[in-house]
């Protein structure tokens, strides 16, 4: 994460920036931004990790932080788009969802886990969807 500071009419003002795959997120001032940060180079390879994590049904962390709430159990069926986990960082919380229609097949961390961007929280086994 890096610091950053401003400087608006004399006044310094102050936030965190964190880039997590192809996004630059900002927390100031109380809320969060988002800024794609793609170049050229970097698409090919930030498609290839998100294809691979598509089609395992993989939740990965987005960021550094703390897991507050687990929205599913073992075994659950899930849809594509659903909440599964709930983590905080940077002050705020951040519903992760299911990339794919299928049944939780592993949950890897704990309520008050402490976890690394790119980290596998959950796993969901892709179902056919007929």
């Amino acid at each position: 994460m890096k610091k950053l500071k401003f400087e608006k009419n004399g006044d310094i003002l102050s936030g965190n920036a964190q880039l997590v795959d192809d996004q630059i997120w900002i927390h100031f001032g109380g809320r969060t931004f988002t800024v794609s940060a793609l170049t050229e180079s970097s698409s090919a390879k930030t498609k290839s990790s998100k294809s691979a994590a598509l089609k395992t049904g993989n939740i990965i962390s987005p960021m550094p932080g703390k897991i507050t709430k687990i929205l599913v159990k073992l075994g659950d069926h899930v849809v594509e788009n659903q909440n599964v986990l709930v983590m905080e960082a940077m002050k705020m919380e951040y519903a992760l969802k299911a990339q794919v229609t299928g049944t939780v097949k592993d949950i890897c961390f704990n309520v008050d886990s402490q976890v690394a961007l790119g980290t596998t929280l959950a796993v969901i086994e892709k179902t056919d969807s007929k």
